[in-house]
């Protein structure tokens, strides 16, 4: 028989917020992801849902599922799977999930190329992140509507059922670009209702991209020039008008090619005694020798 909580049992709202230790978790996503303020608002309230639906089941209230299976949209580079990391820990350190791993894939790890082939590989990979988080990157992909023969339907099949069916053990987040994964939903109306969490994750402005630069090369242990800084900040403006843009990744990129640049700076200098700025700093000219500026010089 359940036990039964009169109507003036209190709670310690704190206390139990505070055995979670998923504060932890949010002050990281703060310290290492900047700017996505929608981003972090929208998990802290997911967070809360969450604990709430928690108590009320250890008081035996009615607590209708939370829906656990997300969307995350946005761009390449905009941190989409360093938050489905922290959201995999937040989900288990809340026991909505045994462990607490994340396994990231992509259409290649789900669908097969011929007739049986797509029901193992699928259920093998479901078996392997069974307890954590499926992180699916351009799930879209999975859908070809202009291709009867494709298998990706197949996988979504097995997808569907055990997102229902095993809902306890596995918590699925489809990514990719907003718009595709709309068009996604919308021909998939039985996996759209199964996603409730949709998270859109925005694109950084240039000077959140010099922000996460100046992160990424403090990491390395190297510094920019007094100078480079306003280079770098014109080199993030002429990048996210060009194709292929990525966000971070496209910084990540730039930094590991000015890097190069410096070395080999350095070697042409012939200089034979160094300091340790001489090797830690980057210099405007190892951002300004970018093709990027070049093309854009030359026209």
């Amino acid at each position: 028989m359940e036990q039964q909580f009169p109507d003036n049992t209190l709670v310690n709202l704190q206390e139990e917020y505070n055995k979670t230790q998923i504060q932890e978790i949010l002050d990281e996503l703060e310290q290492e992801l900047i700017g996505l303020v929608p981003v972090k608002t929208r998990i802290k309230e997911i967070a809360a849902l969450l604990l709430i639906d928690k108590l009320r089941r250890t008081m035996n209230l009615v607590a209708g599922s939370p829906g656990l299976h997300m969307s995350f949209t946005g761009s390449p580079g905009t941190g989409k799977t360093t938050v489905a990391v922290k959201m995999a820990d937040i989900l288990h350190r809340l026991g909505y999930i045994p462990k607490g791993h994340l396994m990231t894939v992509t259409r290649d790890d789900l669908v097969g190329q011929y007739i049986g082939h797509t029901a193992p590989k699928t259920k093998e990979v479901l078996k392997q992140a069974m307890g954590g988080v499926l992180f699916i990157d351009e799930a879209y992909y999975l859908y070809k509507a202009d291709n009867e023969r494709d298998y990706g339907a197949e996988a979504i099949e097995i997808l569907l059922q055990v997102m229902e069916n095993q809902r306890d053990d596995i918590v699925v987040i489809f990514a990719g670009y907003k718009d595709k994964m709309d068009k996604f939903y919308e021909s998939n109306p039985g996996l759209s209702s199964r996603v409730t969490n949709h998270v859109d994750f925005p694109d950084y402005t240039s000077n959140e991209l010099l922000e996460i630069a100046k992160l990424m090369i403090e990491e390395q242990q190297y510094c920019f020039a007094p100078d480079a800084d306003s280079v770098l900040l014109d080199y993030a403006n002429r990048r996210m008008k060009k194709p292929h843009f990525a966000n971070a990744r496209s910084i990540k990129n730039a930094i590991d090619r000015a890097r190069m640049r410096q070395a080999n700076r350095i070697f042409a200098s012939g200089e034979k005694i160094l300091t340790k700025v001489d090797l830690v700093t980057i210099q405007a000219e190892d951002i300004l020798r970018s093709r990027l500026f070049l093309i854009d010089t030359q026209k």
